[in-house]
């Protein structure tokens, strides 16, 4: 089984690393492998809504020259996946969301019932915002997130002092410990236990 980590920082090697590395490295201990992308320093282009990646040959989104496309097959050949980002102004920072955007649009269909979850880091106020934005994507995708002892946020600015939030990086290690049970789970039952129909979506608009 393998994990990956979506890293949405700029900065190399600083606290969003550090919160992943927590994570992965409770997946790596008990058995799964994990692959780290930072793609928060990438020139990324926003989704334009031009509808090309619900009719081209494996949903592929129009924009080649960067790395969405080549990351989506991996986020849909992966067993599992975790997005983790900093926290900018209570939101997900601008090549974060422009990823999560055209990713989620183009592969959503192909993460239903994958174990995923988030985590963000944050000075202070607004990494529960960013926690349940990224959910957001998760939910609609309709993947399995693990829980944990409280929200996925770890605390600190300067690089490193997310270190000193015991309780932040505990709760990110019981986090990704649900999270290699829950694929452990999936992996088990998949010989005895269907999995639940995917009936045909039904589109109401409130507007006519």
């Amino acid at each position: 089984m393998k994990v990956i980590a979506i890293n949405g920082s700029p900065r190399v090697d600083g606290n969003t690393t550090m919160a992943l590395r927590a994570m992965t490295g409770e997946l790596e201990r008990q058995g799964i492998e994990t692959e780290t992308i930072q793609i928060g320093k990438l020139s990324i282009r926003g989704c334009v809504a031009c509808g090309h990646c619900k009719t081209s040959e494996g949903n592929r989104c129009v924009f080649s020259d960067d790395c969405v496309n080549e990351i989506a097959q991996k986020l849909r050949d992966c067993d599992g996946f975790i997005l983790g980002c900093p926290t900018y102004y209570a939101g997900i920072p601008g090549a974060m969301k422009s990823f999560l955007d055209r990713v989620f649009y183009t592969s959503s269909s192909y993460f239903r019932l994958k174990v995923a979850t988030s985590c963000t880091v944050v000075r202070r106020a607004g990494g529960v915002d960013v926690v349940h934005q990224l959910n957001n994507y998760l939910n609609l995708a309709q993947t399995v997130i693990p829980p944990s002892q409280y929200w996925t946020i770890v605390y600190g600015r300067d690089k490193g002092e997310v270190e000193g939030d015991g309780e932040g990086m505990q709760t990110l290690v019981k986090n990704a410990a649900c999270m290699a049970w829950l694929l452990k789970l999936i992996e088990s039952g998949k010989e005895t236990v269907p999995l639940p129909e995917n009936a045909k979506r039904v589109m109401t608009s409130f507007i006519r």
